[in-house]
């Protein structure tokens, strides 16, 4: 990612304004509890969070709103192989088209994994998000999993039962570790301005 991108410039080295109070949040149920809203001086940017796998945790801010949710990419026994990538590759073009223009992307950087199919999926996964990034001029990075476990945390090696709390404190109700570890990576975005604070 180069350093003189539009995308990257726009999200990095931003103050933030404001914590604000909002009711949404993407599940097959909406149960109304209030999440948290970060603000920035360009609230019109889109900025997606991932938590790539089978089960792929995504948080999105889009004018000012914070929208989070879980996507399923579990194959079918009547799937071919590369499905799951083209469902994925397809929700990262509607949500494109839903939300607007996406300005920057933020991913889980997992460097190690428990099992090969893991390990496999996942870097279909990222293959494809970079893929579909390159082409539509969209900013990426990963973000490594000790980082975001220590911004959300303060421990660089906190479970999923820590992480869950710690986005619960912030005011959201994930549905799933996935879904509280794509929140945190969005929550670290904005509020380091991508690391640049």
């Amino acid at each position: 990612m180069s350093s003189n991108s539009p995308s990257v410039t726009v999200v990095t080295g931003l103050p933030l304004i404001g914590v604000t109070r909002a009711y949404t949040r993407a599940s097959k149920a909406d149960n109304g509890d209030a999440v948290t809203t970060v603000t920035t001086r360009h609230p019109d940017l889109t900025v997606l969070a991932l938590d790539l796998g089978t089960t792929t945790g995504w948080a999105l801010r889009s004018m000012g709103m914070t929208t989070t949710g879980c996507l399923s990419l579990k194959s079918s026994r009547f799937d071919g192989g590369g499905m799951r990538y083209l469902r994925f590759r397809r929700w990262l073009e509607q949500l494109q088209s839903d939300a607007g223009p996406i300005g920057a992307v933020y991913f889980e950087e997992v460097r190690r994994h428990v099992g090969t199919d893991a390990a496999h999926v996942y870097g279909g996964l990222l293959g494809q998000l970079t893929a579909w990034c390159e082409e539509h001029g969209v900013a990426y990075q990963g973000v490594p999993v000790g980082t975001i476990k220590a911004f959300a945390t303060g421990r660089g090696n906190a479970d999923k039962a820590a992480m869950m709390a710690a986005v619960q404190a912030r005011g959201f109700s994930p549905a799933d570790d996935n879904e509280a570890d794509a929140i945190a990576i969005l929550l670290w975005a904005i509020e380091t301005g991508g690391g640049v604070r």
